[in-house]
């Protein structure tokens, strides 16, 4: 067993902070081991936990002092067992308890667990008053690195929550995308926020992108906490609406939705691109590009295919995108991205790889979107709304539009092959037949007939070639 992590000095808040940031992680089979002198904490730190748990459902957490055990229902998908072993004569009685059997596909909190034997790889949760101080803890969690290395970062997460003024509220997952980056959500009444814990120290990027873009009048979330050094920032929560929901259940409005997404980059491109942001040049894009010919084509049977891309590319951005003053662009503008709010402006997630490139590069993100099909009448309304709008010439946007539509395309079939070999992570393979086919729509542009000769002898991602990435 090893130390993971010592909060001094938590008063009773910031004990239930950290138990409800645990709360959000645990899993079945589970166990904690609450140790502790008689009104050091245990069963407070344990009732804040199963009330994080059950949320809107929760029930009163008495103590389980003379029942030993007390059980819950988890909305969350699991049983939730509280013990108090104080009153245990023999560790036998564990088994008669059925404690056993719940360590397996329960979460279980155990309250003097040293009464009971052995446990299966607990977190141990000791708590023991400060010195002078009697309304404050120490709290040390222990236990195998390899089963709960993750507690520590709830432990800082928690600090954080705590010292915003949200000590308080529930904590859930959300849904987390390709990166490494995780988000929860706090929920305190009517009072919502957003965790994101990224790796420590690489938030800076998406603080400054959040200043840039709130200054001028874009809805980006507010920061209201921030551990930057530690990779944590606790950001306003805008809702649930994300445009991909929203046009699901109401795809008429897609018309109305994709006309304020290129309204919203027609106003973004009336400013000046940051001189902190990645320039994405010819060069630098034929190297993005490069993870096509990487992990692809080797995937799908062809090894040593499409080595001549990455060339054309950058000969072909030098023809087309070179003379054209380079934008903001949010890089990953898409409808996953971007929180639909009526009448209000929208509001924008994920946009900390920002970079300066050509006017079409977000466009194409949101209309050429490898998670959902876009209409393609609606895709040529907005290119000529686009056009319209700013006053660029009509054939030379169009040109360019197709080249950075493949080449974004052929990016995302090499990043999708690498998530699904390397990194395990198999569902975007599904994603791949959308994402050719508008490789293939961007190809059939004249202008690119070099980067369609390139690709050429290069499998489509047919379901036996899906089926070949999945088994390696």
């Amino acid at each position: 067993m090893s130390l993971l992590a010592t909060i001094d000095h938590a008063d009773a808040e910031m004990t239930e902070a950290l138990a409800r940031a645990m709360a959000a992680i645990l899993r079945p089979g589970d166990v904690l081991a609450l140790e502790g002198a008689v009104g050091a904490g245990k069963t407070h730190f344990a009732r804040a936990l199963i009330r994080a748990r059950q949320g809107d459902a929760a029930e009163d957490v008495p103590s389980p002092t003379f029942t030993l055990v007390q059980t819950y229902d988890d909305p969350l998908g699991t049983e939730i067992w509280h013990a108090d072993l104080y009153r245990l004569t023999h560790p036998d009685e564990l088994a008669e308890l059925g404690l056993e059997d719940a360590m397996q596909d329960a979460i279980v909190l155990i309250e003097w667990p040293d009464r009971g034997g052995a446990l299966p790889q607990p977190l141990t949760v000791h708590l023991e008053p400060v010195p002078d101080f009697p309304d404050l803890r120490r709290i040390t969690l222990s236990g195998a690195p390899a089963r709960w290395g993750q507690i520590a970062r709830m432990a800082e997460i928690a600090r954080l929550v705590h010292r915003a003024g949200f000590g308080g509220a529930r904590m859930l997952p959300l849904a987390g995308d390709a990166s490494s980056r995780r988000y929860f959500r706090l929920q305190d009444g009517d009072r919502r926020a957003v965790v994101m814990d990224a790796s420590p120290g690489t938030t800076g990027p998406y603080v400054a992108m959040t200043q840039w873009l709130r200054n001028r009048q874009f809805d980006a979330p507010e920061i209201l906490a921030s551990d930057q050094v530690d990779g944590l920032l606790l950001l306003e929560d805008l809702g649930d609406d994300l445009v991909a929901r929203v046009l699901e259940d109401q795809p008429r409005l897609a018309p109305r939705v994709y006309g304020r997404l290129t309204d919203l980059l027609v106003a973004l491109h009336g400013y000046e691109p940051p001189d902190f942001v990645l320039r994405l040049d010819g060069p630098e894009l034929a190297r993005q590009v490069g993870m096509f010919a990487e992990w692809y084509p080797e995937a799908a049977g062809v090894p040593g295919a499409g080595t001549e891309v990455a060339e054309a590319v950058a000969r072909l951005h030098a023809r087309l995108c070179a003379s054209t003053p380079p934008v903001l662009g949010l890089r990953d503008f898409h409808a996953e991205n971007v929180i639909w709010r009526g009448d209000q402006p929208l509001g924008l997630l994920d946009f900390q790889d920002a970079v300066a490139v050509h006017p079409a590069y977000d466009l194409v993100s949101a209309l050429q979107d490898a998670r959902r099909d876009v209409d393609p009448e609606v895709e040529a309304h907005e290119i000529a709304r686009y056009i319209a709008a700013t006053g660029v010439d009509g054939d030379e946007f169009r040109a360019a539009y197709a080249l950075l539509g493949a080449q974004r395309s052929l990016r995302i079939m090499g990043i999708f092959t690498r998530l699904a070999r390397r990194d395990h992570k198999r569902r975007y393979l599904a994603f791949m037949p959308r994402v050719w086919a508008l490789i293939q729509r961007d190809l059939a542009h004249p202008a690119l007939a070099p980067l369609a000769r390139a690709l050429e002898g290069i499998p489509a991602p047919t379901p036996e070639v899906i089926e070949r990435i999945t088994a390696q």
